[in-house]
């Protein structure tokens, strides 16, 4: 090892330094010392720097799930004043009728009981004809009733033999002290509006029906889902049809009644329906029992393991019965989640990641706006993003932790990559399973209220009442309009309708 005085290892020489009573040996042992301490100290300086995008990340993290919207849209610019654009605008500015043009119009006249005297000359004023309209929406209070029925008794004029009483209506809970209109109304205020029972039964002895007891409405929330229990079955078969198949699940507590507290609800939608199935496990036998009876090819999911479970059992199955095998497509959003740490901007190695997931987005945003045969032209033009991405993971991989944040995040892209990229070549598959995630968001919000239920019962009812009500809203149709009309077909001995039908007989009705 050859060393100079000049050599920028030893950096800059001061002037009085005395070199002639250092040894060669001396020097070189120097040097190497040096190097090792500055190696060292870059290592040091390098996990620290990992330590904290880690401490970052998960900062980030937990003060969005404390604080932050739920949405993972990334923040649009606003217009100049802050404000949204002028056609964002505009629609606040349209008149109540225009809103909502089937809604009753009540036309309210207002005037002086005493006709005004004129500013000019004194005199009194009359009425001119001309009116100034001005419009708002109001509200009248629910309204409590007491139905006293009289079914009427027949008799016989000749023989005096035999009294005939007229039959009652047909009602889901024969000789309750609650109509159908009322056990209607609590179910949905509790799974739709997701308010809690006993807060709605305050709210009706506010209105001056105190004392109506929480358990007995539950109650008959029970027994409302039994009722309805053919159309939940219906929307099971329904969901199953479909190819393309989404799944993903929550916790759910079951307070008493079982050994096993901790129970979860499993969600599965498909192209205009869902279900759910409340289970006392997370194990993936839930999913392989519903995937054995589905027509599914697709499954797209998060990447639990459960569910590789399930299609590779399902896949067993398939095989022998010759159908085709089911491919396990994954979220993207789970992927793109790992490389927001919270910094603006963060490091160049997560930036590189989301801005081409940004780019992969809008052009997925673009492929929903058009036609459906254009969707793979779209999807064609990420497949260099996607590309780059997976270079750039493999590149980076070996710089982080694999217990770091970013560490975690490239190796769940590389690991995961061709569940992520399958939807490329299929357009009947989403981008993520951010669709699955909203249709469980009001069994989590409703849980923070309700803490749980009490019985197998009251989860079995949760799961066919959720059933319904969120295939209403994926499809855009008023769920009290459909358990109101759904009720009456079943009270009339008509064939029940899913809401997917339903709603395709009043569009065809009204055409």
């Amino acid at each position: 090892m050859k060393v100079s005085l000049a050599d920028p290892r030893l950096g800059p020489i001061p002037e009085d330094a005395n070199f002639d009573a250092l040894t060669r040996k001396e020097l070189i042992l120097l040097l190497k010392m040096e190097h090792h301490i500055r190696v060292t100290l870059e290592g040091y300086v390098h996990e620290l720097q990992e330590k904290v995008l880690d401490i970052n990340g998960q900062l980030f993290r937990i003060r969005s799930k404390m604080f932050e919207r739920s949405s993972e849209k990334t923040r649009q610019p606003r217009g100049k004043n802050g404000k949204g654009s002028r056609k964002e605008r505009s629609k606040t500015n349209l008149l109540p009728s225009e809103r909502y043009p089937e809604a009753e119009i009540v036309e309210k006249h207002i005037t002086y009981e005493t006709p005004p005297n004129c500013n000019c000359c004194g005199g009194t004023m009359t009425d001119s004809g001309m009116t100034e309209v001005s419009e708002h929406l109001t509200v009248i209070p629910k309204k409590y009733m007491i139905v006293r029925q009289h079914r009427h008794k027949y008799r016989c004029s000749g023989c005096h033999g035999s009294i005939v009483t007229t039959p009652g209506l047909p009602r889901i809970v024969p000789g309750s002290a609650y109509s159908d209109e009322l056990t209607v109304d609590a179910t949905l205020s509790k799974y739709c509006d997701l308010i809690p029972m006993e807060r709605y039964c305050d709210m009706a002895a506010r209105q001056g029906f105190p004392g109506i007891p929480p358990h007995s409405l539950i109650g008959l929330t029970f027994k409302l889902a039994d009722f309805m229990r053919g159309i939940y079955e219906d929307l099971r078969q329904e969901t199953l049809a479909t190819i393309v198949l989404l799944a993903d699940e929550t916790p759910h507590r079951m307070l008493e009644g079982h050994e096993r507290k901790n129970w979860f609800l499993w969600g599965f939608l498909g192209n205009d329906s869902c279900f759910y199935e409340c289970h006392g496990t997370r194990s993936g036998d839930v999913a392989s029992n519903v995937l054995a009876q589905s027509n599914c090819e697709v499954l797209l999911t998060d990447v639990y393991s459960g569910y590789r479970k399930a299609v590779r059992e399902a896949n067993e199955m398939r095989t022998a019965q010759g159908k085709p095998m089911i491919a396990m497509a994954y979220c993207n959003s789970h992927a793109r989640r790992g490389f927001k740490l919270g910094t603006d901007p963060g490091p160049p190695e997560a930036e590189f990641m989301l801005e081409h997931y940004r780019k992969i987005y809008q052009l997925e945003a673009l492929a929903k706006e058009g036609p459906a045969e254009r969707t793979l032209e779209h999807r064609e033009s990420m497949k260099p993003l996607f590309a780059a991405m997976y270079s750039h993971a493999q590149t980076c991989i070996e710089e982080f932790s694999t217990k770091s944040v970013l560490g975690k995040a490239f190796n769940y892209f590389l690991v995961n990559f061709l569940g992520l990229t399958l939807f490329l070549d299929n357009p009947f598959v989403p981008i993520d399973n951010n669709a699955s995630e909203r249709n469980l968001r009001s069994h989590v919000i409703g849980r923070k209220t309700w803490l749980g239920t009490h019985s197998q019962e009251g989860a079995e009812a949760a799961a066919i009442h959720f059933s319904i009500i969120q295939s209403c809203k994926l499809i855009g149709l008023n769920p009290r309009l459909y358990y109101t009309k759904a009720i009456e077909r079943l009270h009339a001995g008509k064939a029940r309708l899913t809401p997917k039908a339903f709603l395709a007989e009043q569009q065809s009705n009204s055409s």
